[in-house]
């Protein structure tokens, strides 16, 4: 009678042993899909990130749908930063080409302004006095063959200040620019009651020549400067006292606009 009885109990209730295997079964599928998607992609960083899945599987730890969340909030977060990155490339990208496209405009005004002013130089015959010469600070004029100051003196010499004067009609220009008069010295050291320094005489040098200029009533005062180099940018050779008496000189230099205005 008891035998029926548990025969009967184990037809109504049918082993569960099965399941164990099943599950191992898809385990083992679940990770054959994710190896072979894996392997599928060049990505080095996706296959570091499913090998993390398939350690996760067989350890336990984490499940694959929680792993496959978190990957994608962080692949979303990787996807924001890049963007932010690309971004940014392009405004620097187009910050750099508007900037070229600035220098070129810059680059061929000062040549327009260099041609017109050649122009009126061979007009009057002033080729032998003046040259001109784009650099990559702007548009420089040179004095030729004129000893301006005397050795340690700071005023122009007064058969040149006729130079100076026909000088500052070049810089007639019917778009003012900014203009930097700068000095220079030879190297004879000078330390007087008037200047301790060569870079003090170089300066005044600039400052003087440029109030000749400024006699031109149609120069605007606000548009010029002046600096000094004293010593240090010689174009002869301080060996000799015709070299000295070059390097003792002005020069002009005519600066590039900068947004359609004078720098």
């Amino acid at each position: 009678m008891s035998k029926r009885r548990t025969k009967k109990r184990e037809e109504e209730h049918p082993s569960e042993s099965w399941l164990l295997p099943y599950a191992d079964l898809l385990t083992l599928l679940l990770a054959l899909f994710i190896v072979l998607f894996a392997m599928s992609s060049i990505d080095a960083q996706k296959f570091q990130k499913f090998s993390k899945v398939l350690n996760g599987v067989f350890v336990g730890g984490t499940s694959f749908f929680d792993y496959t969340k978190q990957t994608a909030d962080d692949n979303n977060g990787s996807s924001e930063v890049k963007s932010v990155e690309t971004k940014k490339q392009t405004q620097n990208n187009l910050t750099n080409n508007n900037q070229a496209s600035s220098n070129t405009n810059n680059d061929q005004q000062l040549k327009d302004t260099q041609e017109k002013i050649d122009q009126y130089i061979q007009a009057k015959k002033l080729k032998g006095k003046f040259q001109t010469s784009l650099t990559d600070e702007g548009l420089l004029i040179t004095i030729r063959d004129n000893v301006l100051f005397d050795s340690g003196e700071a005023s122009v010499r007064k058969g040149d200040i006729k130079t100076a004067k026909q000088l500052s009609h070049l810089l007639e220009m019917d778009t003012p620019r900014s203009i930097i008069v700068s000095g220079y010295t030879d190297n004879v050291p000078i330390h007087n009651s008037k200047y301790k320094s060569n870079w003090e005489l170089s300066v005044m040098r600039a400052t003087n020549f440029l109030k000749i200029l400024l006699e031109n009533s149609n120069l605007n005062a606000k548009y010029f400067s002046v600096r000094g180099y004293g010593e240090f940018k010689p174009i002869a050779s301080n060996a000799t006292a015709a070299g000295r008496e070059k390097n003792r000189r002005v020069e002009v230099l005519i600066l590039p606009k900068t947004n359609g205005k004078s720098q």
